[in-house]
Parts: structure tokens; sequence; C-alpha cells
């Protein structure tokens, strides 16, 4: 090998070296959320999943996965300012599909914490008609979490942390006056209520295997 042919073999080396971590730093500052969308195939707005996927991915995030069809998107990008990406997302949204979507982001970690939280006894938790959890932008102040905690009753028991509130329902859900209205005129700020077991399988599907794979 002449040394002109090891010097180009040697650069190109470097060059591959040089191009993996690059690819490698990217994917190290991408942080995986899920965007909750309050407002989607409910109350005549009907969107359909790949529709959704493609307002996404017109922001140009990467891997964006659909979890059953009331508004729940996994997508990973390298902005870090949760607050800007919710801003950013609901607005585009809105453009596009005429109407207002309160949208509410959190990162695999947060979902897999919240999963993991115990908000009630698991005796009571089997026992219950219905549990709920309803994501919110900011934590709840100490009137709206008084405001709130005056609605418990025997039917209803609610447990705030962090950016939920959970809601145990000892009966069918549907026989409960409480609901995500009633929530939002209550603390007077949007939300978007889904299921623990909905929760349970999006992190277990999307969102735990993404972990256990690094």
């Amino acid at each position: 090998m002449t040394v002109e042919n090891f010097a180009l073999s040697f650069f190109e080396g470097v060059r591959h070296i040089l191009i993996a971590r690059a690819i490698s730093a990217i994917i190290a500052n991408m942080t995986r959320y899920v965007a909750f969308l309050r407002a989607i195939n409910v109350g005549g707005h009907t969107v359909k999943m790949e529709t959704l996927r493609a307002l996404f991915q017109a922001l140009k995030f990467q891997n964006v996965e659909t979890f059953i069809a009331s508004g729940n998107v996994i997508f990973e990008t390298d902005a870090q300012r949760a607050a800007a990406l919710e801003r950013a997302i609901a607005q585009h949204l809105e453009q596009n599909l005429g109407y207002a979507v309160a949208t509410f982001l959190r990162t695999d970690v947060e979902m897999r914490a919240l999963v993991a939280y115990q908000a009630f006894p698991k005796k009571e938790l089997d026992a219950a008609g219905a549990f709920n959890v309803a994501f919110l932008a900011q934590p709840l102040n100490a009137e709206q979490t008084q405001n709130l905690m005056a609605l418990q009753n025997k039917q209803d028991r609610f447990h705030v942390h962090a950016r939920e509130v959970y809601w145990l329902c000892q009966t069918k859900q549907s026989e409960s006056k409480f609901s995500n209205a009633v929530l939002e005129k209550t603390i007077r700020a949007p939300a978007t209520l889904r299921g623990f077991k909905t929760i349970q399988k999006l992190t277990a599907q999307h969102l735990a295997q993404k972990n256990e794979s690094l």
C-alpha cells in the first residue's frame, strides 16, 4: 500500500468514526415523549390516526406512533423545553384541525414513574369501578386542590400528585357526576382524562421496551 492510499484509507476510517459518533450523540440527546391530546375523536371531532401521525411528523418529530384512537401520540425529539413543545404542538394542531387541542406532554421517564406511583391502596384499587388519571399543564395550587377535594364523596375520591389528578370511582364511571368537564370547571384549567389501564398498556408497549433496549 502506498503512502497516499494509506492516508486515504486512514482519513476515510476517521470520517466513518466521526459520523458514527455524531449519530450516537444525536440519538443520546433524543427524548421520548407522549402527547396526551384533548378533544380527539370526542364531541364530533373525528381525526384519523394516520392524519394525526402526519401532523406530528410535519413538526420534524421522529419515530411517531399513536396508541388507540383517543389522542395519544408517542414521538422523539431533541427539543428539551416541554412547555414550549406543548404550545407549538397545540398551535400546529389548531391550525390544521380547525379547533383548539390542549396538549399535555410527559417524558418516558415521567410515564414510568406515573405507572409505578401508588395513589391509593391496592385493596381500594382492586374494588374500584374505575380508575383514571387527569393530565394537567401545571401542578394544582392550594385553592385548586381545595376546590377539587370538596367534590369528594363516597363514590368519588381524588389524589393530587405532581401534574396529575388521580380519580378513583367506587362505582361505574357512567354513574358518577364527575367528569373531565367538571374537573376543568372546578380547577379553571384544561385537562384530559385517561384510564389507568390504558396508561399502563401504552407505557408497557411503547416506553418500557424502549428503555430496556438501551
